[in-house]
């Protein structure tokens, strides 16, 4: 039992840090597009992308809604 917690730890573990340097990477970038006065650009390109991805995933979310808790659809609901 003790093994797998540990397994379960450093899964953890890894994630985090995965996503703290993932994070830092991320702002560098922002934080050097921002020095050479291109963020405004790479805003107002990434705007349209982010909407759209917004979208669907609330597309995503309001079709599990109405799909109920067991998630099976309807073969008239394929699209």
């Amino acid at each position: 039992m003790e093994t797998l917690l540990n397994l379960v730890l450093v899964r953890f573990g890894v994630i985090v840090g995965g996503l703290v340097v993932l994070a830092l990477l991320i702002f560098a970038v922002a934080l050097t597009l921002k020095r050479r006065g291109r963020l405004d650009d790479v805003r107002r390109y990434a705007d349209p992308a982010v909407r759209a991805g917004l979208r669907a995933a609330a597309r995503r979310f309001d079709e599990r809604g109405r799909r109920g808790a067991s998630g099976a659809r309807r073969r008239d609901d394929w699209r």
